[in-house]
């Protein structure tokens, strides 16, 4: 994974259980899909995930790679975890930490990304369980009266999307 400052400066790379161990900040990226009525695919991470297994999250999720562009490694990361690509677009990034049980850290410097799709997903078993499509006030409402049920990034991500406008799409994501 990348270690990176809070201006997101590359600092070096360490192996993915050794960042969330010791709770060093390095880089990541949230993809929110949405299809053309702008209703959110949301996944349910696979429990066998090391960590926030079975949890609600956003379309996907992951770490770029040493030396690849998080844009890029965002569309590859959406056609392994859930079969399919689409555009994205960058629409902003936040940091924060979050324990995230069995002596593990997440503190990312996390990079958003969106994209509209309207086809079915053929999401990876190894990666995800479930997956739904859901409009944004059922989300939000979900978010209120059951936050546990989310991972803990899924909430300060689609903020940052929310605050950049999305749904509606930005104008090169929009169905023609």
């Amino acid at each position: 994974m990348i270690l990176v400052d809070a201006a997101d400066a590359v600092l070096g790379a360490a192996p993915k259980l050794e960042a969330h161990r010791t709770g060093v900040l390095h880089r990541a990226f949230s993809v929110f899909v949405f299809d053309s009525r702008g209703d959110l695919l949301l996944q349910r991470r696979a429990r066998t995930k090391y960590h926030s297994g079975g949890l609600w999250t956003n379309t996907c999720c992951g770490h770029p790679r040493p030396g690849e562009d998080a844009g890029r490694a965002a569309r590859q990361r959406l056609r392994e975890e859930m079969g399919f690509t689409c555009a994205l677009a960058a629409v902003g990034s936040f940091s924060y930490r979050a324990d995230v049980g069995g002596g593990l850290e997440e503190h990312e410097l996390d990079h958003v990304y969106v994209g509209v799709h309207d086809g079915v997903p053929l999401p990876s078993p190894a990666e995800v369980d479930a997956w739904r499509r859901c409009a944004i006030p059922m989300v939000e409402e979900e978010l209120r009266h059951a936050p546990g049920r989310f991972t803990a990034w899924f909430a300060p991500a689609l903020a940052v999307a929310l605050r950049a406008g999305v749904p509606p799409l930005p104008a090169a994501l929009r169905p023609r």
